[in-house]
């Protein structure tokens, strides 16, 4: 919307309605401070809308992302409430989601810990959806044989060993996994 003064705003139809604005109205100085609130609690909440239909977010992390965006703080903080009370924006089913992923790549549990941690997921949500994480001991096995295939070199197994530290395994599981498919721990860090 386009105003005399030469000030342009663009408004959602929710606010148009919620003003009864029309071409040739008439606002006060207070009109106006109050449609500028109002446009910008608007484009707080649409644009919570957009994330939170693109991808599983943490409250914090949707507020922190809106307020990234251009948003004003105070109307993020009100956006993000606004979706939680709509039940849009769930912590501890995100927390879920978040854990459910790092299962299906293959990912320990450090991995899954600190994926809870990039999307700020409050601490209290991360024992209930950690607390059934599987014994991840076959897919370390299944992944050293994957990619060592018959090498038996030092080099190799350092590289497939560093890669699944990455993916949050822990040294100890991967020395339990080397024994289940023969191979020494000892003998490769002697050499």
């Amino acid at each position: 919307m386009r105003f005399d003064d030469g000030t342009v705003m663009r408004l959602y139809p929710q606010t148009v309605q919620d003003f009864y604005l029309y071409a040739d109205k008439e606002l006060s100085d207070e009109q106006m401070t109050a449609l500028r609130t109002a446009a910008g609690a608007m484009s707080a909440k649409m644009r919570a809308v957009r994330i939170v239909a693109s991808t599983a977010v943490s409250k914090k992390d949707l507020e922190q992302r809106l307020i990234q965006k251009g948003e004003d703080p105070d109307q993020a903080k009100d956006a993000v409430q606004w979706m939680s009370d709509m039940k849009l924006v769930d912590d501890r089913a995100v927390a879920e989601q978040i854990v459910n992923r790092c299962i299906s790549k293959g990912y320990g549990l450090a991995r899954a810990k600190q994926a809870l941690y990039e999307k700020r997921i409050p601490k209290q949500y991360w024992e209930e959806a950690l607390s059934e994480y599987p014994d991840q001991q076959e897919a370390i096995v299944s992944f050293l044989r994957t990619k060592l295939g018959q090498s038996k070199n030092n080099r190799d197994l350092k590289k497939v060993i560093d890669a699944l530290i990455r993916r949050g395994h822990s040294y100890g599981q991967v020395r339990k996994a080397m024994t289940v498919l023969g191979l020494d721990p000892i003998e490769f860090w002697e050499e």
